[in-house]
C-alpha cells in the first residue's frame, strides 16, 4: 500500500517562500508522473503543479512563475519550491500520482500566508 507524507509548511508572510517535501513509500515511485494539489476552505481540491516521470513539468496559471516542482526518485521525494506567496495560496497541501484512480491521500500540510 502506499502512503504519502507532506511536509514543510507552515506560516509565512506575503512574499515569502516555502519548500514542501512529500514523500512515497510502497510503490516504484519513478515511474509515476506526481502532482501537488491543494485545497483551501470551502473550496475543491485543485492541482497546482506535476511532473512526469521523465520531469516535464506544468503549472497551473496561479502559481506558474512562482512555484516549482521537481523530484528525487533515489529519495522516493516529490518537492514544491513556493516563491512570493500570496494570502490566495493558503491551503492544505498535497502530493499524489497523477493517475485515474490516485493513491491514498496523505494527511497533507498546512500553508498559511499572512502578515
Amino acid at each position: 500500500q502506499v502512503q504519502l507524507v507532506e511536509s514543510g509548511g507552515g506560516l509565512v508572510q506575503p512574499g515569502g517562500s516555502l519548500r514542501l517535501s512529500c514523500a512515497a513509500s510502497g510503490t516504484i515511485f519513478s515511474i509515476y508522473a506526481m502532482g501537488w494539489y491543494r485545497q483551501a476552505p470551502g473550496k475543491q481540491r485543485e492541482l497546482v503543479a506535476a511532473i512526469t516521470s521523465g520531469s516535464t513539468t506544468t503549472y497551473a496559471d496561479s502559481v506558474k512563475g512562482r512555484f516549482t516542482i521537481s523530484r528525487d526518485n533515489a529519495k522516493n521525494t516529490v518537492y514544491l519550491q513556493m516563491n512570493s506567496l500570496k494570502a490566495e495560496d493558503t491551503a492544505v497541501y498535497y502530493c499524489n500520482a497523477r493517475l485515474t484512480r490516485p493513491w491514498s491521500w496523505g494527511q497533507g500540510t498546512q500553508v498559511t500566508v499572512s502578515s
